[in-house]
């Protein structure tokens, strides 16, 4: 008797599970639908908009929607405006400004990294007069793999960087100083890869390089939180879920600092804006 209660309740149990499994999968589904439906809605308006515009009147669109990275086709302009959407819905994110305003000065935003979708939310959430002018740094060997990616990353502005063949004339700190200018900011991971378990890793000596060679720019620290489980390391598809961004007061390389200290101090001002998240 006993025997038959245990097995009975183990059915029970196992078809519970696969009743909450199925339920979930089909929540996940209708979500997916729904994001696809959002995105097709956006991309028709987006073209309905392009197809009244005559060649010329491209520039005035621009002029308008004001100043923007550099020269993108109009393509790469919809689609960024269909990214952007789909960032605020994927995400849902808040945006803080700690000890921080949002300026057009060259600045340089730095973020712990936990997923393919860091660099885009980060871009998406800024004011559209800084987004316009700032510049995510991508990894070219994710970023370039198909037509679709290119597109993408021709959408948010993305300065493809070629982590595996590095030219000794052609660094990517000197890359990125020659394409910002006096002009554009850019968005950088200096963890170098994403984080397996969403702990801030050590950073790399690329942003110390950028900041002695560009001493007059703002380094911004930024911390971004839920970004890994929206998508995770290893996951294609997104699952919609509500983040938050928290940008910090701006720091320089100080006169004579040692690398190793900088370093050390910068990551402790992401690590900082973290705990004040998680209090």
């Amino acid at each position: 008797m006993d025997g038959f209660l245990r097995e009975r309740g183990q059915g029970v149990e196992n078809g519970t599970r696969l009743r909450l499994r199925v339920a979930a999968e089909f929540a996940q589904i209708s979500c997916f639908a729904y994001s696809f439906k959002y995105l097709a809605t956006l991309f028709a308006q987006d073209l309905s908009v392009a197809a009244a515009l005559q060649p010329n009147d491209m520039k005035t669109a621009r002029a308008v929607d004001g100043p923007r990275g550099p020269e993108q086709d109009w393509l790469s302009i919809m689609a960024g405006k269909t990214v952007i959407g789909l960032a605020r819905f994927f995400s849902g994110y808040t945006v803080r400004w700690v000890d921080c305003q949002p300026e057009t000065c060259q600045r340089v935003y730095f973020a712990n990294h936990t997923s393919h979708l860091d660099a885009v939310v980060l871009w998406s959430a800024l004011p559209p007069e800084i987004r316009n002018l700032t510049r995510p740094v991508a990894a070219k060997d994710y970023w370039a793999k198909s037509r679709f990616k290119r597109l993408l990353a021709r959408s948010f502005n993305a300065m493809l960087i070629d982590r595996k063949e590095i030219k000794v004339h052609q660094s990517p700190v000197d890359l990125m100083i020659r394409e910002i200018g006096d002009t554009y900011s850019l968005i950088v991971f200096p963890e170098g890869s994403r984080s397996d378990d969403g702990k801030l890793n050590e950073f790399k000596s690329g942003i110390y390089h950028l900041a002695k060679k560009r001493p007059d720019l703002e380094l911004v620290p930024v911390y971004m939180e839920n970004l890994n489980r929206i998508l995770p390391k290893g996951e294609v598809v997104p699952i919609p879920l509500l983040s938050s961004i928290h940008i910090g007061a701006p720091i320089w390389l100080e006169a004579g600092e040692p690398k190793a200290d900088f370093l050390v101090r910068a990551r402790n001002a992401v690590a900082a804006l973290k705990q004040e998240n998680e209090e």
